[in-house]
């Protein structure tokens, strides 16, 4: 079996940078997507992100072929996150396919489970999993012990080959049965690297393309607030003399409130230790109107991924000596009773 050392989220985390670099220069090259044509499409993952962000089911399209369904469908909404994750999906899938292959092989079949080889190739766990019918961490910790896709210590490896070995019936393994399953696992994967890595990629290039200087979080140790220092997505120019901050968060309807109670906080947390500080948030998902209404009485900005390059403009002219971009000031300190 050849050597892999790469996970499924690492290799999702891949593949998923490599399409937000191609939309980033398809859409720098094609004004926003707004004029199009075939020489911005030499490349397939940038065909197949605008065929799947139009709602088209990917295809061996040509150059002109792509350009002249996008003309097709001008009146339809582009959804960039259906246009990315197009790909990453797609590699999921292949990849899940061979590593389903190889655990076959490698085990005769699945009629043998030696706990050396679980232990040698942790990557594989996902497929092990769904063979031995548990679907969730949890419960799969409380059968072998702590496990992951990076790492299964020796007893854990010997505890998993043993509940393998008892439940798994060859004849009965389907692979599209098994990948069926792992379905849940990769949406999960997507799902976090949308909200860890394409927006803030998104809203990265935005800043860049205007020469703004900012730090990301892992670039810095904290923004100061009133009750306790932490760090925002980004901060600009930088954390020990800021003038605004960016938070980005994807929400669903189901969580908006719970987010927007934590993004609050944190806006007034850092507002009220620094005044004059630019509070902006960038949204994406379904969040309900009064929570964007609600956070919208805290941040001086709360604007949709889409028009991020508009919000960077109002950033950049505040910088620049604009005080009409700051709507809020935050009086908001912790002093003693006496």
């Amino acid at each position: 079996m050849p050597a892999q050392t790469q996970t499924l989220y690492q290799l999702a985390d891949k593949e998923i940078r490599l399409c937000i670099d191609v939309y980033l220069k398809l859409a720098e090259e094609s004004r926003g997507l707004t004029d199009l044509s075939p020489d911005h499409l030499s490349e397939a993952r940038a065909r197949l992100i605008i065929l799947a962000g139009l709602g088209l089911a990917p295809q061996d399209a040509s150059a002109d072929e792509v350009c002249e369904e996008w003309k097709r469908r001008r009146a339809v909404p582009f959804d960039l996150e259906t246009g990315i994750t197009a790909g990453v999906y797609a590699n999921l899938r292949t990849v899940s396919a061979s590593f389903y292959d190889q655990l076959s092989e490698a085990t005769g079949g699945f009629t043998r489970f030696d706990p050396e080889f679980l232990s040698a190739n942790p990557f594989l766990l996902p497929i092990l999993q769904h063979l031995a019918g548990i679907f969730s961490k949890s419960k799969l910790k409380e059968h072998v012990g702590s496990v992951s896709d990076n790492n299964i210590s020796k007893p854990a490896a010997a505890r998993l080959s043993k509940l393998l070995a008892e439940r798994v019936v060859p004849a009965y393994v389907a692979k599209g049965e098994i990948l069926k399953r792992l379905e849940a696992t990769l949406e999960g994967i997507v799902r976090d690297l949308v909200g860890r890595v394409l927006l803030e990629s998104i809203v990265d290039a935005a800043l860049r393309r205007r020469g703004l200087t900012f730090l990301r979080e892992e670039q810095y140790e904290s923004l100061a607030g009133v009750v306790y220092d932490f760090r925002a997505d980004f901060v600009l120019p930088d954390a020990t003399q800021p003038r605004a901050f960016i938070e980005v968060r994807k929400s669903s309807s189901r969580h908006a409130s719970l987010y927007a109670k934590d993004k609050m906080f944190s806006a007034i947390n850092w507002k009220g230790r620094t005044p004059g500080l630019l509070a902006v948030l960038v949204v994406d998902g379904e969040w309900t109107g009064e929570t964007l209404r609600v956070m919208a009485n805290v941040f001086d900005y709360v604007v949709p991924i889409s028009r991020v390059d508009e919000l960077v403009q109002s950033i950049e002219a505040y910088l620049n000596g604009d005080t009409t971009k700051l709507k809020w000031l935050i009086d908001f300190r912790i002093a003693p009773a006496s």
